[in-house]
């Protein structure tokens, strides 16, 4: 089998000042990686412990005892498969406007003649150094006088306007061989087939990127859906998090470390699955002037 040449090779590292700087760069790598596994470690042994331990001084990372009716409890006190299905609904939408809306407009950037397409290029360009908290109050005013408050159409709107994710799939279709295109004219086909029966096809690792990056943003994101969902039947799962967990304080600690290490498996479950697809797709749509 075929293996790829590192950076250092074995020669390379039998110089003693290589080795250093070798050993420096693992000893920093882990330490990153220990940082970043820390937090999670502590959620989810505090969600094993009573909440007499979990408050106790000084505090240690592994329990005296696995309490596992904790996470039954945390199970049984919210609505957590209702507010995880509000969550797929806000990114199955986000997802489904960012194929056809973003994926047509970058599509048509790309490769049709579009009147004044580098200014339109440079409009968007633009639009990604305001910061969002300037346009908050807009869009909310916006979507209060079309009367989606509290639908899900209020995130699924404002998904196909997202300035980032458009370069970067006009990027990612700008690479793509024009004889393919080409070919596809002389056949006869549309620009609207050639879309869905060739460019479709081979941006399948840009959106699997983008998909992970919608996801991600569906999952985490509670002030924007506080603003506009009112009632536990359409806020997601984050909100409903910030409103019943962290902000109530008559809920044991034990049972919130609980419910919060239940929260923080389908996201670190998501990027395993579909981590080859990240570097992948932003090597490949990568933002060029």
């Amino acid at each position: 089998m075929h293996k790829e040449r590192g950076i250092l090779s074995r020669y390379d590292l039998q110089k003693p000042m290589n080795r250093i700087i070798y050993g420096v760069m693992v000893l920093v790598i882990t330490l990153m990686a220990l940082s970043m596994l820390y937090p999670i470690a502590v959620t989810f042994f505090n969600g094993l412990k009573t909440n007499v331990e979990v408050n106790s001084f000084p505090p240690h990372l592994l329990p005296e005892s696995m309490q596992w009716q904790n996470y039954d409890k945390g199970w049984n006190y919210v609505k957590l498969p209702l507010f995880l299905r509000n969550t797929l609904f806000i990114f199955a939408g986000n997802m489904l406007v960012t194929v056809v809306v973003l994926g047509l407009s970058s599509f048509s950037l790309s490769r049709l003649n579009v009147p004044f397409k580098r200014g339109i290029y440079v409009f968007f360009l633009v639009t990604l150094f305001i910061p969002p908290t300037t346009y908050i109050i807009p869009n909310f005013i916006n979507l209060k006088d079309l009367g989606l408050l509290n639908t899900f159409q209020a995130f699924w709107l404002s998904a196909g306007a997202n300035a980032f994710y458009l370069l970067l799939l006009k990027s990612f279709f700008d690479n793509l061989s024009q004889d393919l295109f080409e070919a596809a004219r002389m056949d006869g086909a549309s620009e609207w087939k050639s879309f869905y029966r060739i460019a479709l096809p081979l941006s399948v690792p840009i959106f699997s990127t983008l998909a992970i990056f919608v996801f991600s943003t569906s999952w985490n994101e509670w002030f924007w859906p506080s603003l506009v969902m009112h009632g536990d039947n359409k806020i997601p799962l984050s909100t409903a998090v910030y409103n019943y967990i962290i902000n109530v304080r008559r809920l044991d600690t034990n049972i919130k470390f609980a419910i919060l290490s239940m929260v923080m498996i389908p996201p670190i479950v998501v990027f395993f699955v579909f981590q080859k697809f990240i570097m992948r797709g932003i090597q490949l749509g990568g933002v060029k002037g």
